[in-house]
């Protein structure tokens, strides 16, 4: 088998391996007539009917009777990777701590 193809080979492998996505997800009510959610990571105010993304890159909503907010990143992955994320860009990149320059899986969010 040639290099490049064992190489692909491999780095399909390793794709297999990653967990895509766990998705966290939390809400709380908010009072009954209330026209703003809070934010529990920024303290922000928000109207209801509308979503945000806070500084932890977590998507969340404002409903009439409770706010939610889910994050959409991996968690976990395995076969000595690792994650990165940027909290400016809200991106992640998965590393492969053993072989740098094999992928472990795709920058996203």
């Amino acid at each position: 088998m040639s290099v490049l193809k064992r190489s692909v080979f491999v780095g399909f492998f390793l794709l297999a391996l990653v967990a895509v996505s766990h998705a966290a997800c939390w809400q709380w009510k908010i009072k009954e007539g209330a026209t703003h959610c809070q934010d529990r990571v920024d303290k922000t105010w928000h109207p209801v009917g509308s979503s945000w993304t806070n500084s932890e890159c977590a998507q969340c909503y404002c409903r009439s009777d409770y706010a939610s907010c889910c994050h959409g990143w991996p968690t976990s992955v395995s076969g000595g990777c690792i994650i990165e994320y940027d909290y400016k860009t809200c991106k992640y990149e998965i590393i492969n701590l053993e072989h740098p320059s094999l992928s472990c899986g795709a920058a996203g969010k």
